[in-house]
């Protein structure tokens, strides 16, 4: 499993996020306080807020695929 805080500002992120979650075979979730959505919903992403960043969080062992495909939306994390 992987977590990584992602923003997702406009509408075109949104949707090549939620195409790039639906091109893979394991679960990919978005986390925004206490909801949870499937990233694999264009209309469940959209019920988050989207003014700041996320949490996505997906479900397998391999992920470097996914975090190239994903690195536009990436945030910094502070440390």
């Amino acid at each position: 499993m992987v977590e990584k805080n992602i923003l997702l500002s406009k509408f075109d992120d949104v949707r090549v996020f939620v195409d790039i979650a639906n091109s893979k075979d394991y679960d990919i979730e978005l986390l925004s306080g206490k909801y949870i959505v499937n990233a694999k919903s264009i209309m469940g992403v959209f019920s988050l807020d989207l003014t700041k960043p996320i949490v996505m969080r997906a479900h397998c062992d391999s992920y470097a695929e996914l975090l190239k495909q994903i690195a536009p939306f990436l945030v910094e994390e502070k440390k």
